[in-house]
């Protein structure tokens, strides 16, 4: 039906261009481009034994516009599925707009310089995308991404009124090392180390970075300490849905991950500013990113299981305050066995997959720039269950306790 080009080799890239080349009458031709082309080669490689299906692959610095508008141009996709850093997101949203084709993406802009996540930079090209009769399509992961969906469908179907949602995102894997990240290094660590916010009646509340702890028992996973932190969806879901009177997201780390990330910060490997190291700058936390184990590499040895989901209370169709948990639990071993990535790329490639089939088969269609939770929640809720990852809603006794 459509063609596509994904930007992007990590482990991410490597599970929705796997998942796409699965659906090939969705996506009758898939391209695959990254700043070092033979990552491109390996997983083209992996999807031809796999599925049997060929992708084209490319060599491309993402943020030089005019050589990504030419690859665009040549390639000729209906959409780019921008899976590349957020540094980048700006860059390939113009490489879009001079080309004439639809973009998406699954993480929000930030800038290099600051721990910065906000959509208000991609929220300014709605003009320049609706005056081009083009679409992006923005934040199409799991968070953000399902959660956003996973909210709009409880909304539709369940409630009349939503007042409290808290995100919960749980790994419970364990992949033997001392101290890695499950996805890119460096957004990790950013994420992790920037201030804590969440949106309480009408207005921000901060809180130090790593300064609130509650126990949550997941399925599948068991009792586990999560933190409170901000994510770029609290800021789209209060925006699309302002009866919400407070988000909250959470995510769970073990005491070794603490106590590592404690220790880099202290000596300043965490740093985002650059140092001169034998008369030449470097960034800290890049350097540090280059000596840890790649996430793409940690699929053969991770066992355990990922739970991510809502909990949301308010007024339930039926008139009275409910509280129901929506969520799915994703096992690593069995992500690695189908696409060769761990739980943690799947459940962001699988939905990374998903919004782009939505967006080239015109399920979801608009011009300008559109986040998960203004769509239809129904589509793209089925394709969950019929592609890996499966979902529940459960109603609890009453809403969270703290």
């Amino acid at each position: 039906m459509s063609r596509v080009l994904v930007i992007g080799a990590g482990g991410v890239g490597s599970v929705a261009v796997h998942k796409m080349a699965m659906n090939a009458d969705i996506f009758t031709h898939i391209s695959l481009a990254s700043r070092t082309k033979s990552k491109c080669d390996a997983i083209a490689a992996s999807v031809m034994e796999r599925t049997g299906v060929k992708v084209d692959t490319y060599e491309i610095d993402a943020e030089e516009v005019p050589a990504l508008t030419r690859l665009i141009e040549k390639v000729q996709p209906a959409l780019v599925v921008n899976l590349a850093l957020p540094y980048q997101d700006l860059a390939i949203m113009d490489a879009c707009l001079a080309a004439g084709v639809h973009y998406m993406d699954t993480a929000n802009y930030e800038p290099k310089d600051e721990a910065k996540f906000e959509y208000h930079w991609q929220w300014a090209y709605q003009d320049r995308f609706k005056d081009a009769g083009l679409m992006a399509l923005l934040g199409s992961g799991f968070d953000p991404g399902v959660t956003s969906v996973f909210t709009t469908y409880l909304k539709k179907h369940h409630f009349e009124r939503i007042d409290t949602l808290d995100i919960l995102d749980c790994n419970g894997g364990d992949h033997g090392q001392a101290f890695a990240t499950n996805f890119n290094p460096e957004i990790n660590i950013r994420e992790v180390t920037a201030v804590a916010r969440h949106w309480e009646n009408g207005d921000w509340v901060e809180t130090p970075p790593m300064s609130v702890k509650q126990q949550f028992d997941f399925e599948g996973v068991g009792p586990k300490n999560m933190y409170l932190m901000y994510h770029e969806e609290i800021e789209s879901l209060k925006t699309h849905l302002p009866e919400i009177k407070r988000i909250r997201f959470w995510m769970t780390f073990g005491d070794e991950y603490i106590k590592h990330l404690t220790v880099l910060q202290n000596v300043g490997m965490t740093r985002i500013d650059p140092v001169k190291y034998q008369g030449v700058e470097i960034i800290p936390l890049q350097f540090l990113k280059a000596v840890l184990p790649e996430p793409a590499s940690l699929g053969p040895t991770t066992k355990g299981k990922t739970n991510i989901g809502c909990i949301a209370t308010g007024i339930g169709k039926d008139g009275k305050e409910k509280t129901l948990y929506i969520y799915n639990i994703c096992d690593h071993e069995d992500a690695y066995e189908e696409t060769g990535n761990q739980a943690v790329s799947y459940t962001t490639g699988v939905p990374a997959m998903i919004g782009a089939a939505l967006v080239v088969k015109g399920l979801w269609r608009g011009h300008g720039v559109f986040n998960m939770e203004q769509f239809n929640p129904d589509p793209f809720m089925d394709m969950l269950n019929q592609h890996g990852l499966p979902w529940q809603v459960k109603e609890l006794d009453g809403p969270l306790t703290f």
